[in-house]
């Protein structure tokens, strides 16, 4: 039960960040811009949703593919539109409640292509681990691309940070933030050895111990390259999406490549921050921008389409999948018989 209103608990307080972060944004635009932003959302070109959309469920497809990969050394082989219909269906409960499609992603293969849900929490882990390991590449990636932008904004950071009124890097200010550095990570270490029975340093060396060993299963799979490739190509598709996106209002438009590199970057770690990405995702896309010289409301009502496209493909092929899901595996068991 304690468990269970802890989940709500979480639940509410990100929900509650990602509630707070769209007001927050809505407060950033000046009263004299409001008219610009929505003549950007109603002018839009909603055209793109098109493309969009077929670039999205591509990924979604090879998203699938890459499980039915990490399946196959267990002795299993799903078919693929099972497998593409569980990855949608988690996508539609991940909406809902964070984490909770993951479960059911694998309860649905369990039912259906008759493979242990127990078996099937490793390959999730597998995908996660490799998630983080590519979205850390695409932050290099776009540190690399737009090092003048990305990479001075971080600069600039640091010296207003450490530079005293005359401009200098202040020697003492530097000395105190190592000091802090050394001091927490020796207060981490102090921490997980001294109290390694608690159950959150347990819990904490599980979550770390499964990126490990899922990192680590793909040596075991038969066939890593196309692992690989598929792994490669969901994020390449993640950035032209994200890049086709950029066309859809009129002060976007004319963006790079290495600009939606830059605002998927940031973009992502708004869909972990709260569910669904509401709030966070458009936001983190505005300030993204902002950098580009794209004013913070029209970054804001880009990031507002994008968000609103990505949700409701989800909920389309979620509820068709959902649909789909019975009416195929019983054509499949009527051939069988």
């Amino acid at each position: 039960m304690n468990k269970k209103l802890g989940s709500i608990l979480q639940y509410v307080l990100f929900l509650g960040i990602g509630i707070f972060l769209v007001w927050w944004s809505l407060q950033q635009i000046p009263a004299d811009k409001w008219g610009e932003f929505k003549a950007a959302l109603s002018n839009a070109r909603y055209w793109l949703v098109f493309p969009v959309f077929l670039i999205l469920t591509a990924s979604h497809v090879l998203r699938a593919l890459r499980w039915k990969i990490l399946i196959e050394p267990m002795g299993y082989h799903p078919s693929l539109p099972n497998a593409f219909f569980a990855v949608m269906v988690g996508y539609l409960a991940n909406l809902a409640v964070p984490r909770l499609g993951e479960v059911l992603k694998c309860t649905i293969l369990a039912r259906y292509e008759k493979v242990p849900a127990q078996k099937l929490v490793g390959t999730i882990v597998a995908e996660r681990a490799f998630d983080v390991i590519s979205l850390a590449l695409v932050f290099v990636l776009a540190f690399i691309l737009q090092f003048d932008i990305v990479g001075q904004y971080a600069i600039n950071l640091f010296q207003e940070a450490f530079q005293d009124k005359a401009g200098n890097i202040n020697a003492n200010k530097l000395v105190i933030l190592l000091c802090i550095i050394i001091a927490i990570i020796g207060a981490i270490i102090y921490w997980f050895k001294q109290f390694a029975h608690l159950a959150i340093v347990e819990k904490i060396k599980h979550i770390l111990l499964g990126i490990w060993e899922g990192i680590s299963s793909v040596r075991k799979l038969r066939q890593k390259g196309l692992f690989i490739v598929y792994s490669t190509a969901i994020w390449i598709l993640y950035i032209v999406g994200t890049w086709v996106g950029l066309f859809a209002i009129e002060a976007t438009s004319h963006l790079s490549l290495a600009d939606a590199i830059s605002a998927l970057a940031f973009a992502s770690i708004g869909m972990i921050l709260t569910p669904g990405g509401i709030g966070a995702y458009a936001f983190f896309i505005a300030k993204v921008l902002e950098l580009s010289n794209v004013p913070f409301e029209m970054g804001y009502a880009n990031g507002t389409l994008q968000w609103l496209a990505q949700f409701g493909i989800v909920l389309l092929m979620g509820f068709i999948s959902l649909g789909l899901l019975p009416i195929y595996n019983r054509k499949r068991t009527h051939e069988k018989s």
